[in-house]
């Protein structure tokens, strides 16, 4: 089966630590694609979360001005049409893009427009998702969520939680989220991946999300994985970081056909694409060569994330008609 061509759905992508090297060396030219492997890109098997963050602040040292920016935005459209994407949710966090004086909001400004005319050149339907990070203090987390208020209308669509949820506690964070709740901001938020099943349970009770990323680790507590599927709570899974990151020791070991099994909505995607240097094809040939996934199973998987995306209803269900579509004529 030729994966590259199937039309493909992605939610969880973050944007500020998914830059290529072609875009790396126009804005430092000295570069080499050596160092850039050795420098940026994680190895295969991290020591856990902090050691795979470990290169991201040489990844937000190019990332700092509005050039920066608008070529990250627009080589990231450029990888997207590669995997053949129909629709992808972009997520970044527009606090760590300050250093050389951009104000939040300029940030996503600058995000947005690339993000619009990138879409509008591939037709890749894109939404933004704002990203505040666990170890972040409260107010920098209800400034995120204000912009995320800030920017309605346009292709901002949501509020995020991200980074070390085994080092830094939710509870710094649960203002935003109420904010969120309040002015009827979507959320998702990261969970059961650097930290166990409590974390899930944690995220689910007291944020009340209306998807988790990763929540693999749900697969620890059958009655965790009875509420997900009773909730119908989407799980945004990224089986080639995980296993990256050591959750699972190999692929064939990731939870993700059991839990699909399970009958959980659950769908595929990268994480990020400097870090963890994957595609979203390869992804899908590495689903099919280890459980044996064929065309229904991605099929079904994407029809999941696309009833689970951030997204106006009608440009949903144009959405759903395209990708049914072209997978029955697949």
């Amino acid at each position: 089966m030729d994966w590259v061509t199937l039309p493909k759905v992605e939610l969880h992508l973050h944007l500020d630590t998914s830059l290529n090297f072609e875009a790396a060396v126009q804005l430092k030219p000295s570069l080499t694609r050596e160092v850039f492997l050795r420098d940026y890109v994680a190895p295969e098997k991290c020591l856990n979360l902090a050691d795979f963050l470990s290169r991201v602040p040489r990844i937000l040292e190019l990332l700092q001005t509005e050039r920066g920016l608008q070529l990250l935005t627009q080589e990231m459209f450029r990888q997207l049409a590669d995997d053949h994407m129909l629709y992808a949710e972009l997520r970044f966090a527009p606090l760590l893009h300050t250093q050389q004086g951009l104000a939040p909001k300029d940030i996503v400004r600058i995000i947005e427009a690339a993000a619009d005319k990138g879409s509008k050149a591939t037709g890749i339907e894109t939404r933004l998702i704002l990203c505040s990070l666990r170890h972040f203090s409260a107010d920098q987390s209800m400034e995120t969520v204000q912009l995320v208020d800030q920017f309605k209308g346009s292709r901002v669509a949501a509020f995020d939680l991200a980074g070390d949820e085994a080092g830094y506690p939710l509870a710094t964070h649960l203002e935003a989220f109420r904010f969120a709740k309040d002015r009827h901001i979507a959320i998702t938020s990261h969970a059961g991946e650097a930290s166990g099943a409590q974390s899930v349970w944690e995220t689910l009770d007291q944020v009340q999300p209306d998807r988790l990323g990763h929540g693999v680790r749900s697969i620890e507590d059958p009655a965790l994985v009875a509420r997900l599927k009773q909730m119908q709570i989407h799980l945004e899974m990224c089986p080639t970081c995980n296993v990256q990151l050591e959750v699972f020791p190999t692929y064939p070991e990731h939870c993700i056909d059991r839990l699909y099994r399970e009958g959980l909505s659950l769908g595929i995607s990268t994480d990020n694409r400097t870090l963890t240097p994957v595609t979203l094809t390869r992804e899908y040939e590495k689903m099919a060569a280890t459980f044996g996934w064929g065309k229904q199973d991605f099929q079904k998987c994407n029809v999941n994330a696309l009833n689970a995306a951030f997204v106006p209803q009608p440009i949903k269900d144009d959405l759903l008609r395209r990708l049914n579509a072209a997978y029955d004529r697949a």
